[in-house]
């Protein structure tokens, strides 16, 4: 009886292996075959990514999906503390994102740096995933680390757009990180004048 558990886990493993090398090689009939086959879908790389948060971090929908809806974590997270929405909101996934917030991805979660998805989003300037994050209920003027809000996040890269959308949506250009500093402030010192320009006359509260 013992050898045949042994074997078994063998097997286990092994599926488990092809699964995240078929994911890492886009192959995407592997993936389907060792699925098939029993692997375990939230198998972990030594990084402690998942097929999910492989496909994610190259944009394919069709994996991504077909892994949620063979029950993947969707907020199983690396050994980095990264989520899967938020490799969607870094790399600019909206789809991926909408799937993943359908199944209840954790909008709030931060990873070992303290970011959040929408910090990733605002920051990179993915306009249409913070739209997305803030239909799914994260407040506008939420604080993150060092006090910075998302707001302060897009405007300190000069992301025009995701700051005219913050705005939009009730982002309060007042408040001020533990330095100090407003979203205008910040974008000034960074250099990005146009953003500054924007929110210029838009900190009375």
């Amino acid at each position: 009886m013992q050898g045949s558990a042994y074997a078994q886990s063998n097997t286990e493993l092994n599926l488990n292996a092809q699964l995240l090398l078929s994911a890492r090689n886009d192959d995407l009939a592997g993936v389907k075959r060792v699925l098939k086959e029993g692997a375990a879908v939230d198998s972990r790389n030594r990084a402690g990514d998942t097929a999910l948060m492989i496909f994610t971090r190259k944009g394919n929908v069709e994996m991504a999906q077909l892994l949620i809806d063979s029950g993947a974590d969707v907020n199983l997270r690396n050994l980095e503390k990264v989520s899967p929405l938020m490799t969607a909101a870094y790399n600019g996934q909206p789809a991926i994102a909408r799937m993943l917030l359908g199944k209840g991805a954790d909008t709030l979660v931060e990873d070992q740096l303290g970011k959040t998805a929408m910090v990733y989003a605002a920051g990179q300037g993915q306009t249409e995933i913070v739209g997305l994050l803030l239909d799914a209920g994260v407040e506008a003027n939420k604080t993150y680390k060092h006090n910075l809000t998302a707001l302060m996040w897009a405007a300190g890269y000069g992301k025009t757009d995701t700051v005219k959308l913050l705005l939009e949506r009730g982002a309060d250009a007042a408040v001020r990180d533990d330095r100090n500093m407003s979203a205008r402030d910040i974008a000034a010192k960074a250099g990005h004048g146009d953003v500054a320009a924007i929110l210029e006359g838009k900190e009375k509260r």
